[in-house]
């Protein structure tokens, strides 16, 4: 060996012993001040729930403040926009729905993000089904009658839905497709005004999220015909699921961390390890089980490959309905 290759080596191994001790001093700091998860819908809904049941266990897990920042509007893509622009240091998180990460990128082609090259995946939450809502005095009381009712009438039921666009509109549409059925959506401006006129009369039908219907179920100012699970829900288990009749069908409000692109894997990799600790105890699981919420874990590689199995479904129920929230 000559003596530059020796000295090559030489500095090459002490580089790396230098190297070594400022990596892990420098993720030893992390977090070095409060972060902040962007949500992007409003205080007290569903989505702000678990951000807020999460964010409070997470800060203590991480040894600082976990502040919640409302950013709602055009159904989750401006709360995403500014998590796509925040610094990739992992003092600023996001929590992400089916709609605003999975459903948006392939009804809009307005967004300035993309799902796949802006973010992070970080770790998985957990997941409500939807509940298929009718009024109180539709003469359907199951889900085989319903979708007979459906069938006696072509676009003669209607459905409400959040706005065009929106997970319960794709959700209705898949439905209507995998049923052979065809029934008229009437869009609104959010579920809050659906929902009360679904419960006045106004309007069929409507799917909503099982964790924001859940109050309206009890009080008996709508009925539930079925969940959109894959498997009965234990928060509601004598309520049968839509695939029960409609074989295949299923549909989760899914809920889950992301961060900015290019934040550091081992950053993301401490997030991801406490998540799965805030989600394991006994507290956190029973809070989001009494919101409808199933915790489940999933790893940064396994949630990136589920958003991507996501983005391809809803691109092809999206393109053959011709759905578009431009």
């Amino acid at each position: 060996m000559s003596v530059s290759t020796r000295r090559a080596l030489l500095l090459a191994a002490g580089a790396g012993a230098c190297a070594l001790p400022f990596f892990a001093i420098a993720q030893a700091g992390y977090p070095s001040k409060p972060v902040r998860m962007i949500v992007p819908f409003p205080p007290s809904g569903s989505t702000d729930i678990v951000a807020r049941t999460v964010a409070d266990k997470l800060a203590s897990a991480l040894g600082q403040s976990v502040v919640v920042d409302n950013r709602p509007g055009a159904t989750g893509a401006i709360g995403l926009d500014a998590l796509a622009r925040s610094e990739p240091d992992g003092h600023t998180i996001g929590l992400a729905t089916i709609g605003s990460i999975a459903i948006n990128p392939v009804v809009s082609k307005r967004l300035s993000w993309d799902p796949r090259r802006d973010f992070a995946p970080i770790g998985f939450i957990g997941a409500t089904p939807f509940a298929l809502l009718v009024r109180p005095d539709l003469h359907a009381s199951s889900m085989a009658k319903f979708i007979a009712l459906a069938r006696s009438q072509p676009n003669g039921l209607t459905y409400a839905t959040g706005g065009n666009g929106g997970s319960q509109h794709v959700a209705s549409v898949l439905l209507e497709e995998m049923a052979g059925i065809s029934m008229r959506q009437i869009p609104y401006k959010g579920s809050g005004p659906a929902l009360v006129d679904l419960m006045g009369g106004q309007v069929d039908m409507m799917i909503e999220p099982a964790v924001s219907a859940a109050p309206h179920i009890r009080s008996g100012k709508v009925r539930v015909l079925a969940l959109t699970g894959a498997a009965r829900s234990p928060s509601f288990p004598d309520v049968p699921t839509v695939a029960e009749s409609v074989r295949g069908y299923e549909v989760a409000a899914w809920f889950a961390l992301f961060a900015p692109a290019r934040t550091p894997a081992s950053v993301v990799a401490r997030i991801n390890g406490e998540l799965r600790k805030v989600l394991s105890d006994p507290q956190v699981i029973e809070r989001l089980s009494s919101a409808g919420v199933e915790v489940s874990t999933k790893s940064p590689d396994q949630l990136a490959a589920y958003l991507a199995q996501e983005l391809d479904k809803w691109k092809n129920v999206v393109a053959k309905a011709n759905i578009t929230a431009d």
